[in-house]
Parts: C-alpha cells; sequence; structure tokens
C-alpha cells in the first residue's frame, strides 16, 4: 500500500489556475508518476472566476471531470452545451477528435473539480459527451459507482476495463471496500482527512496498490474519496 502524499504532486499556480498534478503534465515531470495502470491524469483545479480552457483539442482518452465545487461552462465541436454544478460528473470521449472549451462562468466564486484522464481501451472512438448528476444519498456513507464500462447502476459510459466509486464519508463513519481479486486500485482523497487501514490521510492524498486488498476507511471529519477499481499493472 503506497501512499502518495498530496505534498508530492506536482504543482502549478497561473494566477486564474491552481491546479496540483497527480502525474506527468505539462511542465511537470516526473518518470516514477507517468501513469498508474490505465489512470494518466488527475490534476485537481482550482480556476478563478470569468476564467478557464479556451478552445483546445483533445484525441484518444477518456477525459471524465468530477465537480467539487462551483460551476463550469462546457462547450464542444459536437454542439454540445452544459453547465456542471458540484454533484455533477462529466465524461467525454475524445476518440478520433474533439475540441471543447472549459470556463468558469461566475463572477465571484471559484469552480473547484478534479479532471481525470483514462487511456481508452481502443483508439479512434467516434467523440461522445455526457454529464449526470449524482445525488449525495447515493454516496453518502456507501460507495456509488460514478463510471463503468458498462454504465451499470447509471453510472457514466467509459471505454476502459474501469470501475470509478465514489463516497462521501461523514465525520466518525467508517466503510469498508472489498477489493476485486487481480485488480490494481487508486484511492484519491478529494476532501476531508481518513484513516485507510490505519494510515492517516489528508486532503490530497493518495494510496496506490499495486495488487488490490481489502480496505477499511474510517473519516475523521466529512471526507469526500474517489476510487478506482483498475486493470492489474
Amino acid at each position: 500500500m503506497e501512499i502518495r502524499r498530496s505534498a508530492s504532486r506536482g504543482h502549478a499556480n497561473h494566477g486564474w489556475l491552481d491546479s496540483y498534478h497527480s502525474f506527468s503534465f505539462n511542465r511537470y515531470y516526473d518518470p516514477a508518476r507517468m501513469e498508474f495502470s490505465v489512470l494518466r491524469v488527475i490534476n485537481e483545479d482550482v480556476i478563478a472566476p470569468e476564467c478557464g480552457f479556451g478552445l483546445h483539442p483533445h484525441q484518444n482518452m477518456e477525459i471524465i471531470t468530477y465537480m467539487l465545487g462551483g460551476e463550469l461552462a462546457h462547450q464542444d465541436s459536437l454542439g454540445n452545451g452544459s453547465i456542471i454544478k458540484a454533484g455533477d460528473v462529466q465524461r467525454m470521449t475524445a476518440g478520433t477528435g474533439i475540441v471543447h472549451a472549459e470556463m468558469n462562468p461566475s463572477l465571484t466564486e471559484e469552480a473547484c473539480l478534479l479532471q481525470i484522464w483514462l487511456t481508452p481501451a481502443v483508439s479512434g472512438l467516434a467523440p461522445s459527451y455526457e454529464d449526470k448528476w449524482i445525488d449525495p444519498d447515493r454516496k453518502r456513507n456507501r460507495w456509488c459507482l460514478i463510471a463503468s464500462q458498462d454504465a451499470l447502476y447509471d453510472s457514466l459510459l467509459i471505454h476502459q476495463d474501469v470501475n470509478l466509486w465514489s463516497t462521501y464519508l461523514e465525520a466518525n463513519h467508517s466503510l469498508a471496500y472489498q477489493a476485486p481479486e487481480g485488480r490494481s486500485a487508486y484511492l484519491q482523497l478529494a476532501r476531508g482527512r481518513l484513516h485507510v487501514n490505519g494510515a492517516l490521510l489528508e486532503q490530497g492524498d493518495a494510496i496506490a496498490l499495486d495488487v488490490s486488498i481489502d480496505l477499511t476507511l474510517q473519516a475523521d471529519i466529512n471526507a469526500e474519496v474517489l476510487l478506482f477499481d483498475l486493470p492489474s499493472i
């Protein structure tokens, strides 16, 4: 069980964007942090009001945006336009190519999010987009499936053998994760503080598991957690 501390992440503050990189990204390069299984990017982004990413292209990547606070306005070359808020999750299959923009439309409030990239199982897919609002009760003190290759339990469809789970664990509550055999796993603490198998994790910390093991989470304060069930490394 490898604990990856928040402070070990790459960091870039551009004024309008304050971003922490769990894996090598843009000007942050660490050969030991290139990817984990098919998980390529986890960026914790805080975007200033009336700022964001202008139109730019992507190809052959599954891109998930997990909103933690504020709002994000999306536009893309497929004609999609939406505003996602805290509690929303967005999936974009870049496939053969897509151009999109993500802007914070608020005049006063920051947008806080996790942007996640997964390498797809196959290249050259048709580009597509979807977003969903996740009822907080679905993930309160229990695991909620956010994304999967079969879109099970009303989760987002992703084109890779990955199950992305989330929970909002209230203070002094515990939750077990029964690991499937022959898999890897990656746990990201998005908010709060908790113990995992007795180890203390603070906001931004992560756990990488080459061989998935059963986990017990105990929240010290309210905590929001993402857990990736991944193909074995």
